[in-house]
């Protein structure tokens, strides 16, 4: 069952931020709705969050159209978690003195649930002592803040009191609904990212693969609790804090990594994008233009989920990837049995907001006895639904 995520939107100019929250929780498979103060309605409508949400945006305590007269305290029962963002300091000082004097700080007062507040205001409103005692009095109340950021805020102000990237407070609402301990003990084995194959010192083939979805796979296999170690060909990302990265080239070197490594894993998840073919011979100086055509001659590169499927061990769960153009689920489900896999990622490359370069994927997932089409996703929450399955059919042994 979905997750209900209440959102408090109050009267500061980060109040359109709050339109990019909305979208990427409803990606994240999280039911939304949105709460707004009169003031934050004229910064941003109230349409755009009822359209982004697709429930109904309450802002009026006394709306004689209303279809439920006592929202506030129908949306407070409803909630597994309120957020307030951005929040104001005028209403910080009100909900952490308990006044309920809108629509807003009534459902607030009223909500039972946990509580998290994104502060946005000017640096000196910000830095004031009596701000910084409401601050503190929320912490008391066990309400977690989310730290605003420091910089050059719309009063032409630079300072603390810009409202926390998107990205920070979706992921730290995400977190909130994330089992820490899930995968504790466990050891996952990730491969990510493209290879690369050598023709000589200048020049190589590889393909469109960005790592984004191996490595947000290695993320959320750390938040929830595993020792991961991240197989990664070349891309231009991060390594998640307190993941193990083992870094390659090519698909040779790639499937000497990902046969050593595996001795130890209890998840595999090959999420590579890993070339079929090398040059059979890589010339040792650059190749020079002869203005005749070029011919090559390419040998297969090992496979490397065929391999992990023929020697898995009766404990090991597999999870491959399936990138189609067409006949996605025959391909996918053809790829699953040939390779010994628990579990198969299929998606087209044709299908808008799936594939390579995007932050977001739509996929078919695929176990020996079920077949699920996904709607577009974020690649970390993709990864955490992998994982869990994955959890789940090894129960299930």
């Amino acid at each position: 069952m979905k997750k209900h995520v209440l959102i408090g939107v109050t009267g500061g100019i980060a109040a359109y931020k709050a339109l990019d929250i909305v979208s990427q929780l409803r990606k994240s498979n999280l039911e939304v709705r949105v709460m707004m103060t009169e003031h934050a309605a004229r910064f941003v409508s109230p349409l755009s969050f009822s359209t982004l949400s697709k429930n109904r945006c309450e802002v009026d305590l006394f709306d004689p159209h209303a279809p439920d007269p006592i929202a506030h305290i129908n949306l407070a029962a409803w909630a597994d978690l309120v957020i307030l963002v951005p929040c104001t300091a005028n209403v910080l000082a009100k909900v952490v003195h308990g006044i309920s004097d809108d629509l807003l700080t009534s459902t607030f007062l009223a909500c039972h649930c946990d509580k998290m507040i994104a502060p946005a205001m000017n640096t000196h409103m910000y830095e004031n002592p009596v701000t910084q005692q409401n601050l503190q009095k929320a912490k008391d109340f066990n309400i977690q803040i989310i730290e605003p950021e420091t910089g050059h805020l719309a009063c032409d102000v630079e300072g603390k009191g810009k409202l926390a990237a998107v990205e920070t407070i979706v992921e730290t609402i995400r977190n909130y609904f994330l089992d820490e301990s899930l995968l504790e003990g466990k050891r996952v084995l990730i491969s990510a990212g493209p290879t690369q194959e050598s023709l000589d010192p200048v020049r190589y083939i590889t393909n469109h693969s960005s790592g984004k979805q191996g490595y947000a796979i290695a993320k959320a296999a750390k938040r929830m609790g595993a020792e991961v170690t991240l197989v990664s060909g070349p891309v231009h990302l991060p390594i998640p804090e307190g993941v193990k990265p083992v870094f390659v080239t090519s698909a040779q070197e790639m499937f000497t990594a990902m046969k050593e490594e595996s001795v130890q894993a209890d998840y595999i998840i090959m999420a590579a994008a890993v070339a079929d073919y090398r040059p059979a011979v890589a010339a040792q100086d650059k190749i020079k233009k002869t203005g005749e055509d070029l011919v090559l001659k390419m040998v297969r590169n090992p496979d490397i989920l065929a391999w992990i499927g023929q020697h898995k061990a009766p404990n090991q769960i597999v999870c491959g990837f399936a990138m189609e153009t067409r006949d996605l689920d025959q391909n996918a489900r053809e790829k699953m049995i040939k390779k010994n896999c628990d579990l198969l990622i299929a998606n087209n490359l044709k299908t808008p907001g799936a594939g390579f370069q995007t932050d977001t994927n739509v996929v078919t997932i695929m176990t020996q006895d079920h077949l699920e089409h996904l709607p577009k996703i974020a690649k970390e929450d993709l990864g955490v639904l992998i994982l869990k399955t994955m959890k789940e059919i090894e129960k299930e042994r």
